[in-house]
């Protein structure tokens, strides 16, 4: 005998309704998708075999009691966690093309913080806060609730012994469905429904004893440096200075999908064109970077230490790993190493471990105009204050050589306004960028279109690759080795590309591009859409081999 108890606070004929609007509400909480790709009126019509399993745990529960209130405790936050981490995941497939591992990526809720307060102002990015947490008790209160309505269900005693055999045998079915879709082993058989929300939570397990692994083993790698001990290095770039300049969210799709290619490959060709009247050599390719859609920073140790490094944990591994960066070896050869960094507004302790002698913060730079939103400064102000702040003088005569990394933020969401590119000699503190600052209507109206989001991204990269041709054009009588590079691709829904390739343009002196002539990467400044990527963790080794006069094949 089953029999819906009473507490439902409504009369008799309302107590199988209301188990059935329970039933619901578990249904939805375990369908809810961790992928865009998935969020389909489809969803509706999978079977999750883990509600199964929800409900006849409940239904053998007493009805009352502190076992039954300990038992809805755990299905309520293992529902509740287990939502909020496809959410999680769902963000983090959105703008990185991959699953949310908790062990590494806390940190892109502060981040998302300062990009949403940026982007729509802190006002309404209060309000997404206090959005999410008002989710978050709405989801709370109500699985109680409907935990507890299915407990309230009585079981005769005849019936729980049947129960707890079909709590064991549901519990293998969805077990067994796990495995199935995780690649464990194989059924000879299509199971009837999915156990989606059981699955995360293994997959997410089995991610971070993974990550732990790959953490002792990246420990090792680090430890295994060709260069560690070497000397001389970088004698064959002679006095000239190196600039590592990195555009932010520049990556292959800029040069390949058609809503941006157009525009982009017409600069760079109007920019090749004039670099070779006044003599700059040039020579571009893909780096396949370790990312995408942002922490740029992750790019950058990457392409400093050699090391492949994904996530934060990594990140913090390669830190105190002892591992030299380029910036490390470059010291010890001879070069004032300098980090000009316009997005860093709060305390960089990082940077102790990365071999600068001077980082340039935002405040350092010296701009006096308005913010372009969550931007700082223009680009065409950061290479501004480069010159000022840090080339000014002849290396050998005046101070010693450069090795800088630049990085460049015009490039960055919400990508308006976009800077117009002004006479060099009028920058000065920056006030001249202002009228274009308050320009256009905010991020909060254009974040309303996708499409006008994409077409502002366009105009943010063009922004960017003009102004770095017009400074290497400033150089050109005595040229600095600059490496342009992006950090990564952007967000998926600007880039319309799951891949991780991004160009990278080597400019400087002939003879000092002849050096790298051998890396199969083309003439000029549009690279090969055909070639293939080079890793991002090689570029360290492979350029120190080039530029240095003993090579070495690590």
């Amino acid at each position: 005998m089953i029999r819906a108890d009473g507490n439902s606070g409504l009369g008799p004929g309302w107590r199988w309704p209301v188990i059935l609007l329970a039933v619901c509400i578990l249904y939805l909480t375990l369908v809810i998708p961790n992928h865009p790709a998935a969020l389909s009126p489809g969803l509706l019509v999978v079977a999750p075999l883990e509600l199964l399993v929800i409900l006849l745990v409940l239904a053998v529960l007493p009805a009352r009691g502190r076992i039954t209130t300990l038992g809805r405790a755990a299905i309520v936050l293992f529902l509740v966690t287990l939502t909020f981490l496809k959410l999680a995941d769902f963000a983090t497939f959105s703008a990185y093309s991959r699953g949310f591992n908790p062990l590494v990526d806390l940190h892109l809720i502060p981040a998302a913080w300062n990009l949403g307060s940026g982007a729509v102002g802190p006002f309404l990015a209060s309000g997404a806060v206090l959005a999410v947490v008002g989710v978050a008790v709405m989801l709370i209160w109500l699985l109680w609730w409907a935990t507890g309505r299915i407990s309230a269900i009585e079981l005769a005693p005849s019936l729980r012994g049947v129960g707890a055999a079909a709590i064991i045998a549901s519990t293998a079915v969805a077990t067994a469905e796990i495995g199935d879709a995780m690649g464990r082993w194989r059924l000879p058989f299509d199971m009837p429904g999915a156990a989606f929300t059981a699955r995360v939570a293994v997959e997410r397990t089995v991610m971070i004893g993974e990550t732990f692994t790959r953490l002792r083993d990246f420990r090792n790698v680090a430890d295994a440096d060709p260069f560690a001990e070497r000397s001389p290095l970088f004698d064959l770039v002679g006095t000239q200075d190196v600039i590592i300049t990195y555009l932010e969210s520049y990556g292959a799709s800029s040069l390949t999908n058609p809503r941006y290619a157009p525009t982009h490959l017409a600069t760079l060709a109007r920019i090749e064109a004039d670099f070779d009247v006044r003599g700059l050599s040039m020579i571009s390719g893909w780096l396949e970077a370790p990312i995408i859609g942002g922490q740029s920073w992750l790019s950058h140790a990457t392409l400093a230490t050699g090391l492949w490094i994904p996530d934060q944990r990594t990140y913090g591994a390669a830190l105190v790993s002892g591992r030299k960066s380029l910036f490390h070896l470059a010291q010890e050869n001879g070069f004032e190493t300098v980090a000009v960094m316009p997005a860093i507004t709060m305390d960089w302790p990082e940077a102790d471990f990365m071999g600068f002698d001077r980082v340039l913060a935002a405040e350092d730079l010296g701009y006096a105009g308005l913010p372009f939103n969550w931007v700082t400064m223009p680009d065409q102000f950061t290479l501004s204050a480069l010159d000022r702040l840090v080339l000014s003088g002849e290396p050998g005569r005046d101070r010693r050589p450069v090795f800088a990394q630049v990085a460049l933020i015009s490039s960055h969401a919400p990508w308006t306004p976009v800077p117009d590119i002004v006479a060099w000699e009028n920058i000065g503190e920056g006030r001249i960028f202002n009228a274009v600052a308050t320009s256009g209507d905010p991020p909060e109206i254009v974040w309303r279109d996708r499409d006008r989001v994409r077409d502002q991204f366009r105009k943010a990269i063009d922004y960017s690759l003009r102004t770095v041709g017009d400074y290497a054009l400033r150089h050109a009588d005595n040229p600095p080795l600059m490496i342009v590079l992006g950090d990564h691709q952007p967000a998926r829904f600007v880039s319309e590309d799951e891949g991780l390739a991004v160009p990278i343009h080597v400019i400087g002196p002939e003879h000092l591009i002849d050096r790298v002539s051998d890396w199969g990467w083309t003439p000029g400044l549009i690279p090969d859409p055909n070639a293939a990527p080079m890793r991002m963790d090689t570029f360290r080794n492979r350029f120190l081999t080039a530029f240095s006069v003993v090579p070495s094949s690590p």
